[in-house]
């Protein structure tokens, strides 16, 4: 959270949230249609609403809240809309469990792995792979060419196979395995 408020300020903000928590709630009752859901979004709205209450408190908080409480159930519609499920004729076969050992020591591998690569080769990796950019966002955020970025990328995956060998096997059998 960064700076924690003061005293007097986290008073504040408790003697508001208990005074105009059960209306807010409401409103994310409405919204939500669950109180589970509804609990969950107030919740989250009420954090960020403590995190600015004292830029918040001298205007209208409770509007403040109140739209923020739309703009999060907004934002949660739209996540839900990219997650969303397809329907499939046959439910589809589940992986064995395999040896969660084993499953560790390639986690443990890959993370010794990463921390040996170039600065530059594991930044495109970790925009690539886990923040899931595409080559034009990852160019920009490292401020050089769209191919650079694809040319650095091959060479860390090179660089990683020569590291950890184990993945690579592991990848084999889990494509030949399915």
């Amino acid at each position: 959270m960064g700076r924690r408020m003061d005293a007097d300020l986290e008073a504040e903000f408790g003697d508001f949230v208990a005074a105009r928590s059960h209306a807010l709630f409401r409103t994310a009752l409405a919204l939500t249609g669950h109180r589970q859901q509804a609990e969950d979004l107030l919740q989250t709205v009420l954090v960020k609403g403590a995190r600015h209450w004292p830029r918040i408190r001298t205007g209208a908080p409770e509007a403040y809240l109140r739209t923020a409480l739309y703009r999060q159930q907004t934002s949660w519609w739209r996540s839900l809309r990219r997650r969303a499920e397809v329907s499939t004729a046959a439910v589809p076969e589940r992986a064995v469990a395999g040896d969660p050992t084993a499953t560790v020591d390639l986690h443990l591998a890959l993370r010794q792995a990463l921390t040996r690569l170039a600065p530059k080769h594991r930044a495109v990796l970790v925009l690539r792979y886990f923040e899931d950019r595409s080559d034009a966002e990852i160019a920009e955020v490292l401020g050089c060419a769209e191919s650079t970025v694809r040319s650095q990328a091959a060479r860390a995956l090179a660089r990683l196979r020569e590291l950890a060998p184990e993945l690579t096997r592991h990848a084999t059998k889990e494509a030949a395995s399915r």
